[in-house]
């Protein structure tokens, strides 16, 4: 069992994605898979014939602790595999790790008895598996995570993420959260968002690891003495301080979500004074249990951002009130809402102030409309003085009434508001997915924004799409579909657009470079390619099918009109097997499209290095 090459920084990752692209053939696709880097203790699982023989710690990576008695007892360790036909021989590796909330009710129970209590859940987790008791094993509550798999007989794998639904559905839980991204820019992307919620974890994490999804490809990068070439761990530090929670304040986001805020009697960790951390949402309060005046463990991740971890249930002498949740918008007063399904509380009043507060940070951000000028106290002034009321008023800031309004505003000059006034007025130029990102529209970020907006070219087209139309996007599915639909075309959104248009923003231009046939088999079909094709690479298949009024989507669904599978074909040819999507080999799709097979291509692209498996 190899150890993994570990990275510290944005750079230190990218320097590893650098080297093993440099390994592989030109143009070969690279999928990448990010999970939490769980911070427990290494642990296989050896199943033969589907029943659990034998688990080992890592040890010295060679030779590891027979601890199969403890991991008997272990929530997440099936005794036997969910499955009709086992394989003859399985090695599933993961990581044994204590849950935070178990890990607060254990400290405490250890202290009420008089004994030293643990210092951290993974010393508690390595501990507990070298008990030779199980009954007092089990006791510590042992879970498991599986992340990969060792030696096998019998199974075989195309994904990673192929490899971790089969282990799953077999019964044994898999590390939570999975994400597969297409560049090292997504991926890194994904890790700053996904850092601002670990708080909410109910397991201890120390950073993120970065693998190779496709196994060929693992195969063919191969291993150095010490690691795997096909998979880093970024990893940050994990920085701990104890501070007395004094108060909760509920905090108003662009989207309307009320986000518990804890305020802490200031604490020194990692060199910085922290006296404020999130509580993520109701569901985090329950399940910390967590009360006005409690001590509590507070995590600096990375040395960025606190969050509580758990409570020091011990240190309570007194009966303390309970942490209050609003039955109303904290700004506004309009009673909140639940999202259907989620943990997360929501103002629905979209001209609620905060909201309103919130939603020019983010639209005047390099992020949305790069608005120079524009920053969050002035932001705070323009609306605690009411010259901006709606998004829209930023618009009309120049006009003789709003601007000898802003000069009498506190620090504020002729020259910074002349400032102010030219970047926003620049602004109107920005391209329309910056407008689009902007809009506060759920689940659609500056990703999302230019997917759409190079789909459909201007916003007028967007909100003429349908929910079907809009879904069928790669990449947009029927969440985010219905979001922008239900925005655009509700009364609070299509008064803003209007307003907007009228202010002389960009709306987009219509895309006519490409027009879409009027008739033909392929109009209106969405279309997934996979595996080693003969005549096209990656590129001129999917300018073939788009050439023809077809759209060449990424992954399969219900909604996938049909697939073509060239050698090779991997995962995506099984999920369309399972749906019962329509398979098609290469000249059958050649054959439905009403074309000769192209010579040299499709006329769109080199064909020198047929399109790989994926």
């Amino acid at each position: 069992m190899l150890s993994i090459e570990n990275g510290y920084s944005e750079g230190e990752v990218r320097d590893w994605y650098a080297r093993i692209v440099k390994l592989l053939p030109v143009g070969e696709p690279l999928e990448l898979v990010v999970e939490y880097k769980v911070d427990g203790v290494a642990l296989a699982l050896i199943y033969e014939q589907g029943r659990l023989a034998l688990a080992l710690t890592r040890g010295d990576g060679r030779r590891g602790d027979d601890v199969t008695h403890n991991a008997r007892t272990m929530g997440g360790v099936p005794l036997r595999l969910d499955c009709d036909a086992p394989p003859e021989r399985l090695e599933v590796r993961g990581e044994a790790y204590i849950a935070n909330s178990d890990f607060q009710h254990l400290r405490a129970a250890q202290i009420q008895a008089g004994e030293e209590p643990f210092a951290n859940p993974r010393n508690a987790a390595a501990g507990a598996l070298k008990l030779l008791d199980p009954a007092l094993s089990s006791k510590r509550k042992l879970r498991f995570f599986a992340h990969s798999v060792g030696a096998n007989t019998g199974v075989d794998f195309a994904t990673h993420t192929d490899l971790l639904q089969t282990v799953n559905a077999w019964g044994i839980p898999v590390t939570p959260e999975v994400r597969t991204f297409a560049t090292i820019d997504e991926v890194l992307a994904h890790v700053t968002e996904a850092m601002e919620n670990i708080g909410a974890l109910d397991f201890e994490v120390d950073g993120f690891v970065v693998k190779v999804n496709r196994i060929a490809l693992r195969d063919s990068l191969g291993t150095t003495s010490k690691s795997p070439r096909w998979v880093i761990a970024l990893k940050f530090e994990r920085y701990e301080g104890i501070t007395q929670l004094l108060e909760v304040h509920w905090q108003v986001g662009k989207t309307g979500v009320l986000t518990p805020v804890a305020n802490l009697a200031p604490v020194e960790i990692a060199g910085t004074t922290v006296s404020r951390a999130s509580l993520h949402n109701c569901d985090e309060i329950r399940r910390l249990g967590v009360r006005l005046g409690d001590w509590v463990v507070v995590e600096k991740a990375g040395k960025i951002i606190p969050h509580v971890v758990r409570v020091e249930e011990h240190r309570r002498e007194t009966e303390q009130p309970p942490v209050e949740i609003p039955s109303a918008c904290p700004q506004c007063v309009t009673p909140w809402i639940q999202d259907e399904g989620g943990v997360y509380i929501r103002c629905p009043n979209p001209n609620c102030p905060a909201q309103l507060r919130e939603t020019l940070r983010y639209f005047a951000s390099r992020a949305a409309m790069d608005i120079e000028g524009l920053g969050v106290k002035l932001i705070e002034q323009l609306t605690e003085a009411q010259i901006v009321q709606r998004l829209p008023d930023l618009y009309r800031l120049a006009e003789p009434e709003p601007r000898a309004r802003i000069l009498t505003l506190d620090r504020v000059g002729e020259k910074s508001v002349d400032n102010l006034l030219a970047g926003i007025e620049a602004s109107k130029q920005r391209p329309l997915w910056r407008l689009l990102a902007g809009l506060n529209i759920r689940h659609v970020g500056v990703r999302t924004a230019q997917i759409l907006t190079d789909r459909f070219g201007t916003l007028d087209a967007i909100s003429a799409a349908s929910v079907d139309e809009l879904s069928r996007v790669d990449e947009i599915g029927e969440v985010i579909a219905t979001s922008v639909y239900n925005f655009l075309r509700s009364e609070h959104g299509h008064t803003l657009i209007e307003e907007l248009r009228g202010l002389g923003l960009n709306f987009g231009s219509p895309i006519t470079d490409q027009p879409t046939p009027a008739a033909g088999p392929l109009v209106g079909k969405t279309i997934v390619v996979t595996g080693t094709l003969t005549q096209f690479t990656r590129d001129s298949i999917k300018a073939f099918i788009h050439e023809r009024g077809g759209h060449a989507a990424g992954s399969v669904s219900k909604k996938t009109d049909f697939v073509v599978a060239g050698e090779e074909a991997g995962s995506k040819l099984d999920k369309a097997k399972t749906l019962g999507v329509r398979i098609l080999t290469e000249s059958e799709f050649l054959e439905l499209a009403n074309a000769l097979p192209p010579a040299g291509g499709s006329g769109s692209g080199d064909t020198s290095q047929p399109a790989p498996p994926s």
